[in-house]
Parts: C-alpha cells; sequence; structure tokens
C-alpha cells in the first residue's frame, strides 16, 4: 500500500492535480483524530506546516482546516505541553539552523525553549536565509549553483568555522542533506539530541 504523503513535492513542482489526490488520502486518514483533539505531530517542518498552510487553501473542507487546527511540529507540543524530560546536564555548544518554514511560521522560538531545557548547553542561532537546498531544488544540474551560493553566504561558512565539537542541529531533512554535503558536517534533529541527552543520564544512572 502507498504510504502517506502530504502532498508538498507535488506542490513545489506545480503539479497540483497530484498534490490534491496525497493531501486528501492524508486529511482523510488523519482528520477523526484531530477531530477528538488528538494533536497531529510532524517532525518535518515542510510536511507539518504544509498542514497548516497550503493543504487547507488546496482541499478548502472542514476536515482539512480541524487538522490544521491540530496540528503542531515537535517542538511545539513540547513548549506547550512541557514535560519534565531526565536530560543530562553537562556544556555543550550548538549551531541552531532554522528551516524556511519554521522561520515564517515563528516555530524557531520553540525549538530555542526546548534546547533551553539542556542544562549547560549554549545555543547560537545562524543567522541565514535559506540553505538553498529547497527540497529538491539544491539537486537539480540548472540550479545547483544557485543553491551553494545560497548555501555559502552564510550557513556553511558559520559551520566550517565552528570547533569540531560544536553540535549542528536543523531539522529539516534537505537542510540537513545540504549541510552534510558542504561541509562534511552531520546535523541533528532536535527529537535526535533530546534523545541522546536522556540516553547519556540513563547512563549515568547505570555507572
Amino acid at each position: 500500500k502507498q504510504p502517506l504523503c502530504c502532498g508538498r513535492t507535488f506542490i513545489s513542482t506545480g503539479m497540483i492535480d497530484r498534490a490534491h489526490h496525497e493531501a486528501s488520502r492524508l486529511v482523510t486518514t488523519i482528520a477523526p483524530f484531530a477531530k477528538l483533539d488528538i494533536p497531529i505531530v510532524g517532525l518535518e517542518p515542510s510536511c507539518t506546516l504544509a498542514l497548516r498552510d497550503e493543504i487547507p487553501a488546496l482541499l478548502n473542507s472542514k476536515d482539512a482546516f480541524a487538522v490544521a487546527n491540530a496540528t503542531l511540529t515537535f517542538e511545539e507540543l513540547l513548549a506547550r505541553d512541557k514535560p519534565k524530560l531526565p536530560l543530562k546536564s553537562g556544556n555543550a555548544r550548538a549551531l541552531l539552523h532554522g528551516h524556511c518554514h519554521q522561520k515564517a511560521f515563528d516555530a524557531v522560538r520553540p525549538i530555542e525553549e526546548v534546547l533551553s531545557w539542556i542544562d549547560g548547553m549554549a545555543v547560537e542561532k545562524i543567522e541565514t536565509s535559506c540553505c538553498g537546498m529547497a527540497g529538491a531544488f539544491g539537486y537539480g544540474a540548472d540550479t545547483f549553483d544557485v543553491s551553494m551560493k545560497m548555501a555559502n553566504a552564510a550557513l556553511l561558512p558559520k559551520i566550517r568555522d565552528s570547533a569540531s565539537d560544536t553540535l549542528i542541529i536543523a531539522d529539516g531533512t534537505s537542510c540537513r542533506c545540504q549541510i552534510k554535503d558542504g561541509t562534511s558536517r552531520e546535523a541533528k534533529h532536535v527529537a535526535i539530541i533530546l534523545d541522546e541527552w536522556i540516553k547519556a543520564t540513563d547512563n549515568d544512572k547505570q555507572k
């Protein structure tokens, strides 16, 4: 069975009929949960925020608007509910790159709030525009040079100049790919960072 898809990739390439089909399948599946006030939580910013922006406009249905109202990014859910996570404390430095859709929806602030829960972690937000990848834009033969110019305007130089033990944090899959290809540094999703800090606490307890 074909996996569910938000349709973002088809929207980005102008394939609106296909995007409508995929978005309809997804909304039909998850709308019953939204109507029960169950949060719809996403890890990938472009997919998650498509549920709040393009998909309601595309489908213009009660179900789509119900899903939009129930949708949160991973960090928005944590910032809202403020769970007490068993996070290890310790000195660490991190560079944070916000995905374009997170910036557009003011969804970077919840990331900064959640990361502030890690005692001793100093987080610097990289002041950049787009990483240049923009989905598949950076992979196009005719757009590759433009993509790299965008990445090299601020993002990649900042990462290259950072210490080797500095954590690089980026929620967007395409952002992480661009960073990896351009600097050979691995960027991690906030969920992975939190998981590592929780596991570090568990390891300390076992010693």
